[in-house]
Protein backbone atom coordinates (compact mmCIF):
# COMPACT_ATOMS: atom_id res chain seq x y z
CA UNK A 1 0.00 0.00 0.00
CA UNK A 2 2.80 2.38 0.92
CA UNK A 3 4.44 1.64 -2.42
CA UNK A 4 1.28 2.76 -4.23
CA UNK A 5 0.95 5.95 -2.16
CA UNK A 6 4.43 7.19 -3.10
CA UNK A 7 3.82 7.25 -6.90
CA UNK A 8 0.37 8.73 -6.32
CA UNK A 9 1.81 11.52 -4.16
CA UNK A 10 4.47 12.15 -6.78
CA UNK A 11 1.90 12.55 -9.56
CA UNK A 12 -0.27 14.83 -7.38
CA UNK A 13 2.74 17.03 -6.63
CA UNK A 14 3.73 17.07 -10.32
CA UNK A 15 0.19 18.11 -11.29
CA UNK A 16 0.21 20.97 -8.80
CA UNK A 17 3.58 22.18 -10.11
CA UNK A 18 2.40 22.04 -13.72
CA UNK A 19 -0.76 23.98 -12.86
CA UNK A 20 1.32 26.59 -11.00
CA UNK A 21 3.73 26.96 -13.89
CA UNK A 22 0.85 27.22 -16.36
CA UNK A 23 -0.84 29.91 -14.25
CA UNK A 24 2.44 31.83 -13.96
CA UNK A 25 3.02 31.70 -17.73
CA UNK A 26 -0.52 32.80 -18.48
CA UNK A 27 -0.30 35.64 -15.98
CA UNK A 28 3.20 36.80 -16.93
CA UNK A 29 3.29 35.96 -20.61
CA UNK A 30 6.13 38.14 -22.00
CA UNK A 31 4.32 38.21 -25.33
CA UNK A 32 1.36 40.02 -23.76
CA UNK A 33 0.76 43.35 -25.47
CA UNK A 34 2.60 46.07 -23.47
CA UNK A 35 0.01 48.62 -24.61
CA UNK A 36 -2.75 46.48 -23.10
CA UNK A 37 -0.81 46.22 -19.83
CA UNK A 38 -0.32 49.99 -19.86
CA UNK A 39 -4.04 50.63 -20.33
CA UNK A 40 -4.94 48.20 -17.53
CA UNK A 41 -2.40 49.87 -15.24
CA UNK A 42 -3.87 53.32 -15.99
CA UNK A 43 -7.40 52.09 -15.21
CA UNK A 44 -6.17 50.58 -11.95
CA UNK A 45 -4.68 53.95 -10.97
CA UNK A 46 -8.06 55.60 -11.57
CA UNK A 47 -9.84 53.01 -9.43
CA UNK A 48 -7.40 53.03 -6.53
CA UNK A 49 -6.65 56.78 -6.24
CA UNK A 50 -8.13 57.92 -2.95
CA UNK A 51 -10.36 60.99 -2.85
CA UNK A 52 -9.11 64.10 -1.12
CA UNK A 53 -6.67 66.93 -1.53
CA UNK A 54 -3.74 64.75 -2.67
CA UNK A 55 -5.77 62.65 -5.08
CA UNK A 56 -4.29 64.29 -8.17
CA UNK A 57 -0.72 63.86 -6.95
CA UNK A 58 -1.22 60.16 -6.12
CA UNK A 59 -2.92 59.58 -9.46
CA UNK A 60 -0.04 61.23 -11.36
CA UNK A 61 2.58 59.22 -9.41
CA UNK A 62 0.72 55.99 -10.17
CA UNK A 63 0.35 56.86 -13.85
CA UNK A 64 4.03 57.78 -14.05
CA UNK A 65 4.93 54.31 -12.69
CA UNK A 66 2.69 52.75 -15.36
CA UNK A 67 4.51 54.73 -18.04
CA UNK A 68 7.95 53.73 -16.67
CA UNK A 69 6.95 50.06 -16.66
CA UNK A 70 5.56 50.32 -20.21
CA UNK A 71 8.72 52.01 -21.51
CA UNK A 72 10.87 49.39 -19.77
CA UNK A 73 8.88 46.59 -21.44
CA UNK A 74 9.24 48.32 -24.79
CA UNK A 75 13.00 48.55 -24.31
CA UNK A 76 13.31 44.90 -23.26
CA UNK A 77 11.19 43.73 -26.18
CA UNK A 78 14.17 43.96 -28.54
CA UNK A 79 12.42 46.09 -31.16
CA UNK A 80 13.16 49.55 -29.82
CA UNK A 81 16.96 49.55 -29.85
CA UNK A 82 19.19 48.90 -32.84
CA UNK A 83 21.77 47.19 -30.66
CA UNK A 84 21.32 45.49 -27.31
CA UNK A 85 24.85 44.81 -26.11
CA UNK A 86 23.73 42.30 -23.52
CA UNK A 87 22.25 43.00 -20.11
CA UNK A 88 22.10 46.65 -19.07
CA UNK A 89 24.41 47.86 -16.31
CA UNK A 90 22.34 50.99 -15.79
CA UNK A 91 21.86 50.55 -12.05
CA UNK A 92 25.64 50.60 -11.47
CA UNK A 93 26.46 53.21 -14.10
CA UNK A 94 28.19 56.19 -12.42
CA UNK A 95 27.42 58.49 -15.36
CA UNK A 96 23.67 57.91 -15.77
CA UNK A 97 20.77 59.18 -13.65
CA UNK A 98 17.15 58.06 -13.81
CA UNK A 99 14.01 59.20 -12.00
CA UNK A 100 14.90 57.19 -8.89
CA UNK A 101 18.12 59.20 -8.42
CA UNK A 102 16.31 62.55 -8.07
CA UNK A 103 15.36 64.11 -4.76
CA UNK A 104 11.78 65.05 -5.64
CA UNK A 105 9.13 67.26 -4.06
CA UNK A 106 5.71 66.46 -5.55
CA UNK A 107 2.67 68.64 -4.98
CA UNK A 108 -0.88 68.60 -6.26
CA UNK A 109 -0.01 70.99 -9.09
CA UNK A 110 3.67 70.45 -9.83
CA UNK A 111 6.95 68.70 -9.16
CA UNK A 112 10.52 69.78 -8.42
CA UNK A 113 13.42 67.36 -8.84
CA UNK A 114 17.08 67.76 -7.93
CA UNK A 115 20.01 65.43 -8.54
CA UNK A 116 22.39 64.96 -5.60
CA UNK A 117 25.89 66.38 -5.77
CA UNK A 118 27.65 64.57 -8.56
CA UNK A 119 30.56 63.49 -6.34
CA UNK A 120 28.06 61.85 -3.96
CA UNK A 121 26.95 59.63 -6.85
CA UNK A 122 30.42 58.76 -8.09
CA UNK A 123 34.02 59.62 -7.12
CA UNK A 124 34.73 60.01 -10.86
CA UNK A 125 32.47 63.09 -10.98
CA UNK A 126 34.63 65.51 -9.07
CA UNK A 127 36.30 68.76 -10.11
CA UNK A 128 34.47 71.65 -11.65
CA UNK A 129 31.28 69.66 -12.35
CA UNK A 130 30.80 69.37 -8.60
CA UNK A 131 30.25 73.12 -8.47
CA UNK A 132 27.00 72.57 -10.42
CA UNK A 133 23.72 70.79 -9.81
CA UNK A 134 20.99 69.67 -12.19
CA UNK A 135 17.27 70.16 -11.51
CA UNK A 136 13.92 70.28 -13.26
CA UNK A 137 10.57 71.93 -12.62
CA UNK A 138 7.17 70.65 -13.77
CA UNK A 139 4.10 72.89 -13.42
CA UNK A 140 0.62 71.74 -14.38
CA UNK A 141 -1.51 73.78 -16.80
CA UNK A 142 -2.72 77.17 -15.51
CA UNK A 143 -0.61 77.27 -12.36
CA UNK A 144 1.48 79.85 -10.51
CA UNK A 145 4.89 79.19 -8.89
CA UNK A 146 5.31 81.28 -5.73
CA UNK A 147 7.96 84.07 -5.66
CA UNK A 148 11.35 82.88 -4.45
CA UNK A 149 15.09 83.37 -4.87
CA UNK A 150 18.07 81.05 -4.44
CA UNK A 151 21.72 81.62 -3.62
CA UNK A 152 22.84 80.28 -6.99
CA UNK A 153 23.12 81.20 -10.65
CA UNK A 154 20.53 79.53 -12.89
CA UNK A 155 20.45 78.66 -16.57
CA UNK A 156 16.97 77.59 -17.64
CA UNK A 157 15.97 75.68 -20.76
CA UNK A 158 12.26 75.25 -21.49
CA UNK A 159 11.89 71.59 -22.43
CA UNK A 160 8.12 71.62 -22.92
CA UNK A 161 5.14 73.95 -22.73
CA UNK A 162 4.52 77.70 -22.58
CA UNK A 163 5.08 79.93 -19.59
CA UNK A 164 5.91 83.42 -18.43
CA UNK A 165 8.58 84.29 -15.90
CA UNK A 166 8.82 87.54 -13.94
CA UNK A 167 12.12 88.72 -12.46
CA UNK A 168 12.18 91.22 -9.61
CA UNK A 169 15.21 93.37 -8.84
CA UNK A 170 15.57 96.60 -6.81
CA UNK A 171 15.53 98.60 -10.06
CA UNK A 172 12.41 97.09 -11.58
CA UNK A 173 10.50 94.08 -12.85
CA UNK A 174 10.71 92.38 -16.21
CA UNK A 175 8.47 89.57 -17.48
CA UNK A 176 9.44 87.27 -20.32
CA UNK A 177 7.22 84.86 -22.25
CA UNK A 178 8.67 81.35 -22.45
CA UNK A 179 8.20 78.62 -25.03
CA UNK A 180 9.98 75.33 -25.66
CA UNK A 181 13.62 75.81 -26.59
CA UNK A 182 14.04 79.15 -24.80
CA UNK A 183 17.28 79.63 -22.86
CA UNK A 184 17.33 82.17 -20.02
CA UNK A 185 19.75 83.08 -17.26
CA UNK A 186 18.58 84.05 -13.77
CA UNK A 187 21.36 85.69 -11.70
CA UNK A 188 21.77 84.61 -8.07
CA UNK A 189 19.45 86.37 -5.66
CA UNK A 190 16.89 87.37 -8.30
CA UNK A 191 13.34 86.89 -7.03
CA UNK A 192 11.26 85.11 -9.64
CA UNK A 193 7.74 83.83 -10.06
CA UNK A 194 6.27 82.18 -13.11
CA UNK A 195 3.09 80.81 -14.63
CA UNK A 196 2.16 77.96 -16.92
CA UNK A 197 -0.07 79.83 -19.35
CA UNK A 198 -1.12 76.75 -21.32
CA UNK A 199 -4.55 75.21 -20.85
CA UNK A 200 -3.50 71.61 -21.48
CA UNK A 201 0.27 71.05 -21.52
CA UNK A 202 2.66 70.87 -18.57
CA UNK A 203 5.49 73.39 -18.35
CA UNK A 204 8.81 71.54 -17.98
CA UNK A 205 12.04 73.47 -17.36
CA UNK A 206 15.54 71.99 -17.06
CA UNK A 207 17.88 73.91 -14.74
CA UNK A 208 21.64 74.08 -14.49
CA UNK A 209 22.40 75.44 -11.01
CA UNK A 210 25.71 77.00 -9.92
CA UNK A 211 25.72 77.73 -6.16
CA UNK A 212 27.71 80.81 -5.17
CA UNK A 213 28.47 80.15 -1.49
CA UNK A 214 29.37 76.47 -1.05
CA UNK A 215 30.09 74.33 -4.14
CA UNK A 216 27.13 72.10 -4.80
CA UNK A 217 25.07 73.53 -1.92
CA UNK A 218 22.28 76.09 -2.19
CA UNK A 219 18.95 76.97 -0.59
CA UNK A 220 15.62 78.36 -1.85
CA UNK A 221 14.14 81.38 -0.05
CA UNK A 222 10.38 81.96 -0.24
CA UNK A 223 9.33 85.45 0.78
CA UNK A 224 5.69 84.66 0.08
CA UNK A 225 5.26 81.25 1.59
CA UNK A 226 2.73 78.79 2.89
CA UNK A 227 2.95 75.98 5.40
CA UNK A 228 5.35 74.24 3.04
CA UNK A 229 7.38 76.21 2.12
CA UNK A 230 7.13 78.71 4.92
CA UNK A 231 7.81 82.41 4.36
CA UNK A 232 11.27 83.40 5.58
CA UNK A 233 9.71 86.62 6.98
CA UNK A 234 8.19 84.56 9.79
CA UNK A 235 11.70 83.98 11.13
CA UNK A 236 11.85 87.66 12.21
CA UNK A 237 10.44 88.96 15.48
CA UNK A 238 7.18 90.88 15.58
CA UNK A 239 8.98 94.07 16.62
CA UNK A 240 11.29 93.89 13.61
CA UNK A 241 8.40 93.26 11.20
CA UNK A 242 6.41 96.17 12.66
CA UNK A 243 9.36 98.53 12.30
CA UNK A 244 10.11 97.35 8.76
CA UNK A 245 6.56 97.48 7.37
CA UNK A 246 5.00 100.10 9.67
CA UNK A 247 2.09 97.77 10.37
CA UNK A 248 1.01 95.71 13.38
CA UNK A 249 2.75 92.36 13.54
CA UNK A 250 -0.50 90.37 13.88
CA UNK A 251 -1.76 91.93 10.65
CA UNK A 252 1.50 91.03 8.89
CA UNK A 253 1.45 87.45 10.20
CA UNK A 254 -2.19 87.02 9.16
CA UNK A 255 -1.16 88.02 5.63
CA UNK A 256 1.71 85.50 5.66
CA UNK A 257 -0.68 82.74 6.83
CA UNK A 258 -3.25 83.20 4.08
CA UNK A 259 -1.51 80.97 1.53
CA UNK A 260 -2.48 77.38 2.40
CA UNK A 261 -1.21 75.69 -0.76
CA UNK A 262 2.30 74.50 -1.66
CA UNK A 263 4.93 76.16 -3.86
CA UNK A 264 2.81 75.67 -7.03
CA UNK A 265 -0.80 76.92 -6.83
CA UNK A 266 -3.74 76.76 -9.20
CA UNK A 267 -4.73 80.01 -10.97
CA UNK A 268 -7.95 80.97 -12.73
CA UNK A 269 -8.13 81.68 -16.46
CA UNK A 270 -8.65 85.38 -15.68
CA UNK A 271 -5.54 85.47 -13.45
CA UNK A 272 -3.43 83.68 -16.08
CA UNK A 273 -4.71 86.08 -18.73
CA UNK A 274 -3.81 89.09 -16.57
CA UNK A 275 -0.31 87.78 -15.84
CA UNK A 276 0.23 87.01 -19.54
CA UNK A 277 -0.19 90.62 -20.62
CA UNK A 278 2.82 92.68 -21.67
CA UNK A 279 4.55 94.84 -19.10
CA UNK A 280 3.50 98.45 -18.86
CA UNK A 281 5.50 100.86 -20.99
CA UNK A 282 8.24 102.76 -19.26
CA UNK A 283 9.46 99.82 -17.18
CA UNK A 284 13.19 99.60 -16.57
CA UNK A 285 15.34 97.03 -18.31
CA UNK A 286 17.25 94.69 -16.02
CA UNK A 287 20.65 93.44 -17.11
CA UNK A 288 21.05 90.81 -18.38
CA UNK A 289 17.37 90.55 -19.28
CA UNK A 290 16.82 93.52 -21.54
CA UNK A 291 18.08 96.79 -22.96
CA UNK A 292 20.27 97.54 -25.93
CA UNK A 293 23.20 95.47 -24.73
CA UNK A 294 21.61 92.03 -24.59
CA UNK A 295 18.66 89.89 -25.54
CA UNK A 296 16.69 88.64 -22.57
CA UNK A 297 16.49 85.09 -23.94
CA UNK A 298 17.46 83.02 -26.95
CA UNK A 299 15.71 80.03 -28.50
CA UNK A 300 17.89 76.97 -28.88
CA UNK A 301 15.59 75.27 -31.39
CA UNK A 302 15.66 78.32 -33.69
CA UNK A 303 19.45 78.45 -33.95
CA UNK A 304 20.96 77.58 -37.31
CA UNK A 305 22.31 73.99 -37.15
CA UNK A 306 26.09 73.74 -36.83
CA UNK A 307 25.89 70.15 -38.11
CA UNK A 308 23.03 68.74 -40.19
CA UNK A 309 22.28 65.92 -42.62
CA UNK A 310 19.57 63.32 -43.17
CA UNK A 311 20.70 61.41 -40.07
CA UNK A 312 20.48 64.25 -37.57
CA UNK A 313 21.24 67.80 -36.58
CA UNK A 314 23.07 69.73 -33.87
CA UNK A 315 22.16 73.25 -32.71
CA UNK A 316 24.13 75.30 -30.18
CA UNK A 317 23.93 78.43 -28.06
CA UNK A 318 27.43 79.56 -27.12
CA UNK A 319 28.53 82.51 -24.96
CA UNK A 320 29.34 84.38 -28.17
CA UNK A 321 25.69 83.92 -29.21
CA UNK A 322 24.20 84.83 -25.83
CA UNK A 323 26.26 87.07 -23.57
CA UNK A 324 24.56 86.06 -20.26
CA UNK A 325 26.33 82.68 -20.58
CA UNK A 326 29.76 84.26 -20.94
CA UNK A 327 30.97 84.60 -17.34
CA UNK A 328 29.55 81.17 -16.40
CA UNK A 329 31.51 79.62 -19.30
CA UNK A 330 28.56 77.41 -20.26
CA UNK A 331 27.08 76.45 -23.62
CA UNK A 332 23.72 74.83 -24.35
CA UNK A 333 23.13 72.46 -27.28
CA UNK A 334 20.38 70.35 -28.81
CA UNK A 335 20.98 67.12 -30.73
CA UNK A 336 18.12 65.61 -32.74
CA UNK A 337 19.16 62.22 -34.14
CA UNK A 338 16.97 60.60 -36.79
CA UNK A 339 15.40 57.28 -35.81
CA UNK A 340 17.89 54.58 -36.75
CA UNK A 341 20.75 57.10 -36.89
CA UNK A 342 23.76 57.78 -34.68
CA UNK A 343 26.19 60.52 -33.85
CA UNK A 344 29.86 60.22 -34.62
CA UNK A 345 32.20 58.87 -31.97
CA UNK A 346 33.82 62.01 -30.53
CA UNK A 347 35.19 63.61 -27.38
CA UNK A 348 35.28 67.11 -25.89
CA UNK A 349 38.74 68.49 -25.23
CA UNK A 350 37.81 70.57 -22.14
CA UNK A 351 34.10 70.67 -21.39
CA UNK A 352 32.08 68.24 -19.32
CA UNK A 353 28.57 67.67 -20.61
CA UNK A 354 25.33 67.19 -18.66
CA UNK A 355 22.65 65.87 -21.03
CA UNK A 356 18.95 65.19 -20.56
CA UNK A 357 16.76 63.24 -22.98
CA UNK A 358 13.91 65.50 -24.08
CA UNK A 359 12.16 62.90 -26.18
CA UNK A 360 12.66 59.52 -27.81
CA UNK A 361 14.69 56.42 -27.06
CA UNK A 362 18.22 55.33 -27.79
CA UNK A 363 21.54 54.16 -26.53
CA UNK A 364 24.66 55.76 -25.03
CA UNK A 365 28.07 54.14 -25.39
CA UNK A 366 31.24 55.63 -23.94
CA UNK A 367 34.83 54.48 -23.34
CA UNK A 368 35.95 54.98 -19.73
CA UNK A 369 39.46 54.31 -18.37
CA UNK A 370 38.40 54.84 -14.71
CA UNK A 371 36.01 51.89 -14.60
CA UNK A 372 38.57 49.68 -16.34
CA UNK A 373 41.15 50.59 -13.69
CA UNK A 374 38.66 49.77 -10.93
CA UNK A 375 37.96 46.42 -12.54
CA UNK A 376 41.67 45.61 -12.79
CA UNK A 377 42.29 46.63 -9.19
CA UNK A 378 39.49 44.37 -8.08
CA UNK A 379 40.99 41.43 -9.99
CA UNK A 380 44.65 41.86 -9.16
CA UNK A 381 44.95 44.16 -6.16
CA UNK A 382 45.83 47.83 -6.07
CA UNK A 383 48.22 49.50 -8.47
CA UNK A 384 50.48 50.35 -5.55
CA UNK A 385 50.85 46.69 -4.57
CA UNK A 386 51.49 45.70 -8.20
CA UNK A 387 54.16 48.35 -8.62
CA UNK A 388 55.79 47.43 -5.33
CA UNK A 389 56.45 43.79 -6.19
CA UNK A 390 59.20 44.02 -8.76
CA UNK A 391 60.92 47.38 -8.93
CA UNK A 392 60.41 50.21 -11.38
CA UNK A 393 60.83 48.18 -14.58
CA UNK A 394 58.18 45.63 -13.62
CA UNK A 395 56.01 48.47 -12.38
CA UNK A 396 56.18 50.11 -15.77
CA UNK A 397 55.00 46.89 -17.35
CA UNK A 398 52.03 46.73 -14.94
CA UNK A 399 51.14 50.33 -15.73
CA UNK A 400 51.13 49.56 -19.45
CA UNK A 401 48.74 46.66 -18.87
CA UNK A 402 46.37 48.99 -17.07
CA UNK A 403 45.77 51.22 -20.11
CA UNK A 404 42.40 49.70 -20.90
CA UNK A 405 38.91 51.07 -21.40
CA UNK A 406 35.56 49.78 -20.24
CA UNK A 407 32.39 50.22 -22.23
CA UNK A 408 29.82 52.41 -20.47
CA UNK A 409 26.41 51.64 -21.93
CA UNK A 410 22.96 52.96 -21.04
CA UNK A 411 19.54 52.83 -22.58
CA UNK A 412 18.12 56.30 -22.99
CA UNK A 413 14.53 57.46 -22.70
CA UNK A 414 12.70 60.65 -21.81
CA UNK A 415 14.01 62.22 -18.60
CA UNK A 416 17.26 60.24 -18.33
CA UNK A 417 20.27 62.43 -17.46
CA UNK A 418 23.82 61.38 -18.35
CA UNK A 419 27.30 62.84 -17.92
CA UNK A 420 30.10 62.82 -20.48
CA UNK A 421 33.48 63.86 -18.99
CA UNK A 422 36.13 65.59 -21.12
CA UNK A 423 38.37 63.30 -23.15
CA UNK A 424 35.91 60.38 -22.98
CA UNK A 425 34.93 59.18 -26.50
CA UNK A 426 31.18 58.60 -26.77
CA UNK A 427 28.31 58.18 -29.21
CA UNK A 428 24.51 58.29 -29.17
CA UNK A 429 22.30 55.94 -31.20
CA UNK A 430 18.60 56.61 -31.82
CA UNK A 431 16.09 53.76 -31.66
CA UNK A 432 14.36 52.45 -34.76
CA UNK A 433 11.01 53.85 -33.64
CA UNK A 434 11.54 57.57 -33.10
CA UNK A 435 14.07 60.37 -33.11
CA UNK A 436 16.33 60.84 -30.10
CA UNK A 437 16.25 64.45 -28.83
CA UNK A 438 18.85 65.50 -26.24
CA UNK A 439 19.43 68.85 -24.53
CA UNK A 440 22.97 69.40 -23.24
CA UNK A 441 24.64 71.82 -20.81
CA UNK A 442 28.37 72.02 -21.54
CA UNK A 443 30.49 73.37 -18.68
CA UNK A 444 33.97 74.82 -19.14
CA UNK A 445 33.23 75.49 -22.78
CA UNK A 446 35.77 78.23 -23.56
CA UNK A 447 38.29 76.99 -26.15
CA UNK A 448 36.71 73.54 -26.12
CA UNK A 449 37.08 71.41 -29.25
CA UNK A 450 34.70 68.64 -30.31
CA UNK A 451 37.00 66.03 -31.83
CA UNK A 452 35.40 63.51 -34.26
CA UNK A 453 36.91 60.04 -34.40
CA UNK A 454 34.83 58.77 -37.34
CA UNK A 455 33.30 60.20 -40.50
CA UNK A 456 34.58 62.97 -42.71
CA UNK A 457 37.40 65.06 -41.20
CA UNK A 458 38.04 62.61 -38.37
CA UNK A 459 41.46 63.08 -36.80
CA UNK A 460 42.86 59.74 -38.02
CA UNK A 461 42.32 60.81 -41.62
CA UNK A 462 44.45 63.92 -40.99
CA UNK A 463 47.60 61.94 -40.14
CA UNK A 464 50.47 61.69 -42.60
CA UNK A 465 50.66 58.31 -44.31
CA UNK A 466 53.93 57.48 -42.58
CA UNK A 467 52.39 58.37 -39.21
CA UNK A 468 49.42 56.12 -40.01
CA UNK A 469 51.75 53.23 -40.81
CA UNK A 470 53.74 53.73 -37.61
CA UNK A 471 50.61 54.11 -35.48
CA UNK A 472 48.58 51.19 -36.84
CA UNK A 473 51.48 49.00 -37.99
CA UNK A 474 49.72 48.47 -41.31
CA UNK A 475 50.21 49.96 -44.80
CA UNK A 476 48.64 53.40 -45.06
CA UNK A 477 46.33 52.29 -47.89
CA UNK A 478 44.65 49.84 -45.48
CA UNK A 479 44.33 52.58 -42.85
CA UNK A 480 42.95 55.06 -45.37
CA UNK A 481 40.44 52.49 -46.61
CA UNK A 482 38.89 52.42 -43.14
CA UNK A 483 39.25 55.97 -41.83
CA UNK A 484 38.06 57.61 -45.08
CA UNK A 485 35.24 55.20 -45.96
CA UNK A 486 32.48 57.19 -44.22
CA UNK A 487 31.95 60.50 -46.05
CA UNK A 488 29.23 61.81 -43.72
CA UNK A 489 29.93 64.39 -41.03
CA UNK A 490 28.80 64.09 -37.41
CA UNK A 491 25.64 62.01 -38.01
CA UNK A 492 25.53 58.63 -39.73
CA UNK A 493 23.27 55.70 -40.48
CA UNK A 494 23.11 53.60 -37.32
CA UNK A 495 24.13 49.96 -36.92
CA UNK A 496 22.40 47.86 -39.60
CA UNK A 497 19.71 50.50 -40.08
CA UNK A 498 18.17 51.96 -43.21
CA UNK A 499 17.87 55.68 -43.75
CA UNK A 500 14.67 56.86 -42.05
CA UNK A 501 14.33 60.48 -43.14
CA UNK A 502 15.48 63.84 -41.90
CA UNK A 503 15.56 64.75 -38.20
CA UNK A 504 14.23 68.26 -38.47
CA UNK A 505 11.37 69.83 -36.56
Amino acid sequence: MAQMIKPLAFFLLLSVLLLSVSAFINHHDPRQDPKKEYSECQRKCQRESEPGRRQQQELEDCQRQCKDKYEERQGKGGDSYPITGGESQQDNNPYVFEDKHFETISTQHGRLGMLPKFSDHSPHLRGFINAFRFAFLEANPQTFVLPHHIDAELILVVVQGRGRISLLRPDGRQSVNLRKGDVLRVPAGTTVYLINRDNNEKLVIAKLVQPISTPGEFQPFFGVGAKNPESFLKAFSGEILEAAYQQKSDKILRLLDQQKAEFVVKASEEQIRALSQKDEEGGKSIWPFGGESSRNKINLFKQRPVESNEFGELREVNPSDFRPLEDLDVSVSFANITKGGMSTIFFNSKSIKISVVRNGEGLLQMACPHLAQESQQGQGGSQERQRGRGGSQEGQGDLQEQVKYEKVEARLRQGVVFITPPGHPSTLVASNNQNLEVICFEINTRDNDKTPLAGKNNIFSQMEKVAQELAFNRPSREVEEIVRANNNEWFFKGPNQQQQGRALE
